[in-house]
């Protein structure tokens, strides 16, 4: 199955994974920030939509392994040989199942606003409890449960274009995505051992306002992987890349931007 995607410019092939529950509509406004920076001009921005968001179909298996080898089956079918893959939240278990299953697909990674860590008894219980949820009452009740962690104070008090937007993506996914990415993230193994074999370069991302990944978990990951880089972004949640596009463009343009180009094996 083909995920749907976006495709848009030229250079460093640059691979976009959407979080929970997102779809690929989540990174025009940090694409549209990365156009504006020379870096980012020199960028190809591949953002897909997951099995069960946006116009990708519901379809079982709905596993981070499938993901991640959905993932390479685009980058397949695009001729692209190895990416920057750049995942947020949900998206950074997937970027770290791509890394574990296809490590020479793998240019670099950004994980921003995530964890390597399995779940906890008490968060699998929370899945549960919100797959519940999205049965009962639907799609909008999941993102009304969501909005108030996934946004930083700044952003909650003070952005309330940012909050709707926010809250009509979420309100947009299906529930049978919703369900398949509570399953598989509820069931995913524990990649902290898989980090010290992490041999790409490796930039983490965080809002400094986020508490459901806080920087402490984002310094902990980066100490963890060989030469891992950590990004701050003030004023910015569990969302960055959302709250906050144009400092995630920059943090982001300025890591595509100095990887060597010499070894930019990126396009077949």
């Amino acid at each position: 199955m083909l995920l749907a995607h976006d495709d848009t410019g030229s250079g460093t092939p640059l691979l976009l994974v959407h979080g929970f529950p997102h779809s690929r509509a989540f990174w025009s406004p940090m694409v549209a920030a990365l156009r504006e920076l020379p870096d980012g001009a020199r960028v190809r921005a591949i953002a897909p939509d997951l099995r069960g968001f946006g116009d990708t179909p519901a379809r079982a298996p709905m596993t981070l392994d499938q993901h991640a080898d959905d993932l390479v089956a685009l980058l397949d079918h695009l001729a692209v040989a190895r990416a920057v893959v750049c995942g947020l939240s949900m998206g950074g278990y997937v970027a770290l199942a791509l890394w574990r299953r296809h490590p020479e697909r793998v240019r670099a990674l950004v994980l921003a606003d995530t964890r390597a860590t399995a779940d906890d008894d008490a968060q699998r219980a929370k899945r549960v409890e919100l797959a519940g949820v999205a049965r009962a009452q639907g799609s909008g009740a999941v993102a009304d449960r969501q909005l108030p962690g996934a946004l930083g104070k700044t952003a909650r008090e003070g952005d309330p274009t940012c909050v709707a937007g926010l809250r009509a993506l979420m309100a947009g996914a299906s529930v049978d995505g919703i369900i398949g990415a509570l399953d598989a993230m509820r069931e995913r193994p524990d990649a902290t051992p898989t980090l010290a074999g992490i041999t790409v370069p490796t930039l983490v991302v965080v809002g400094s306002e986020d508490v459901l990944t806080p920087p402490k978990d984002a310094r902990a990951l980066a100490a963890g992987i060989p030469g891992g880089r950590l990004v701050e972004i003030p004023a910015a949640g569990h969302v960055s890349a959302w709250e906050r596009p144009h400092a995630f463009a920059a943090a982001l343009a300025a890591f595509v931007g100095g990887l060597d180009s010499s070894d930019d094996r990126g396009v077949a």
